[in-house]
This record gives C-alpha cells, structure tokens and sequence, in this order.
C-alpha cells in the first residue's frame, strides 16, 4: 500500500499562492530547479532568457507558491503557446491555456514532497477557472518522475517525441479541461 503520510514540513508549514512580481526571484527558482533535473536525470538544462522571464512576470502569468515565505514551486500559464507546435497535433480545443516553467526549488524535489503535485493542480484548477477548454504544455521525457505525475493527472501526449539535435528531446501535452458529456437521456 502507497505511503498516504505528508512528508515532514508540509502539514504544518504556512502555504502561500501568489502572482509573482519578482523576475530575479523566480528565474532564479527556475535555473535552480533545471539545474537540480539535469544533473539528477544526466540531460543538459534548457537555456532559460531572462527577458523571457521579465515578460511573463510583467504580463502577470508566472503562478509562485511559498512556504514559509520562500519560492518552493512555480508554473507560468499563458494563452499564447510559449513553444514552437504544430497545432494539428493537438486535440481540437477553443480556449487552450499553456502550462510551461514547471518549477520547483531543489530542496522541495526529494522526500516526497507534493509541491509538484501541488503547482500542476494549481495551473489546472487556474486554467478551468480562466474558462480554459484544454491545457497544454512542452515537457521533458527524460524527467521521468514529472512525466509520470502528468501522465496521473490527465495529460496525454500527442505527436513523437521530438529532439534538438544536442541531446534535450521533449514531448507535447494535452489535457482536456471540459467536463464530462452527460449520459444518453442527459444523466450522468
């Protein structure tokens, strides 16, 4: 049977959701956690641009959770694609919301800790909430344990899994965010 405790530090702990409005905060979040999955899964970190980062802290997008005051995990959810895609891959949608820069502060990666869970239910719960119809995202393959959390919560991949060529590859995600269709005669 799964172990079901929270870990240590996560129950009692305050948790804080907030719109960031710290650039150099996060961009150091998100360099710290690349940093942390590529030497643990032996892949090369993606070149994170600071400008990137600025803009998507200006335009209000990049979700920050604390704990005890300091960054423990961060998405960023944006209606324009963040990624270069082939939108045909994807399953039809109207409203699509992206999810890109999952992050979450190396000290939070071990002991099973849920931030990760916590920030992937956050940027759902945002999405539906925005009127979103589907969230998609670019993801690592090579991160298993994150790829396998996407997988539990819903997100299928669509397409090959692709690679640049120098060793990073990446795969593109879809979940659908619209309710389940009623049953014949309209009952569930």
């Amino acid at each position: 049977m799964a172990d079901t405790r929270i870990p240590a530090g996560e129950a009692t702990a305050a948790w804080q959701w907030e719109v960031s409005r710290d650039t150099g905060e996060v961009h150091a979040l998100l360099c710290a956690c690349d940093a942390h999955q590529a030497a643990a899964s032996g892949t090369s970190a993606p070149a994170r641009r600071l400008e990137t980062t600025e803009h998507r802290v200006r335009s209000g997008s990049v979700h920050l959770l604390r704990h005890d005051g300091r960054p423990a995990g961060m998405f960023t959810l944006t209606w324009d694609p963040p990624f270069a895609a082939d939108e045909g891959a994807f399953p039809p949608a109207e409203r699509p919301l992206y999810l890109s820069r999952l992050a979450v502060a190396p000290e939070w990666l071990t002991g099973g800790s849920l931030v990760g869970l916590r920030c992937l239910r956050r940027a759902i719960e945002t999405a539906a909430q925005a009127g979103g119809d589907a969230l998609r995202s670019e993801a690592n393959p090579d991160l298993s344990a994150t790829r396998s959390l996407l997988d539990i919560l819903g997100f299928v991949q669509h397409g090959p899994t692709l690679s640049d060529g120098q060793g990073r590859r990446r795969v593109h995600l879809h979940k659908s965010l619209r309710p389940a269709s009623p049953g014949p005669g309209g009952e569930d």
